[in-house]
């Protein structure tokens, strides 16, 4: 039988929720994790404003996130990449593979016409943690 608890996750790792919404929840064994923007945990802007460093500040804040409540990539089960720019679609794939190693999730990219605060990448999952 599945745990039907939904229970908020929340790290200091990660940007704080801007509006009415969490970091993450965790529903059973899901995770589900919000989109992250690049932002810095500190809210302190990036050095290296560019898209590649946006791309791995939004990974990073996923990460932070899924680490948390007790995952890891592996237990990634699905991403979903929101991209400024279709021309931008392979230096997304050099970042994604280089920040997730072995893992691969199911994966959607979609490329938008323009996203909040000018920023450039946005991502979120769904991950299967570990039972117990």
């Amino acid at each position: 039988m599945t745990d039907a608890t939904i229970r908020p996750v929340l790290t200091d790792d990660a940007p704080f929720p801007a509006g009415h919404y969490s970091q993450a929840v965790q529903a059973g064994d899901h995770l589900y994790i919000s989109g992250q923007l690049p932002i810095r945990a500190d809210k302190q802007p990036l050095d290296d404003m560019g898209f590649e460093a946006q791309a791995a500040q939004a990974i990073d804040n996923m990460m932070a996130i899924l680490t948390a409540a007790g995952g890891s990539p592996a237990q990634l089960a699905r991403v979903t990449a929101y991209i400024v720019g279709v021309e931008n679609w392979p230096r997304f794939n050099d970042v994604y593979a280089a920040k997730l190693g072995d893992a691969r999730p199911a994966r959607t990219v979609v490329p938008v016409p323009e996203l909040h605060y000018g920023y450039l990448v946005e991502i979120d999952a769904v991950a299967l943690l570990p039972q117990g």
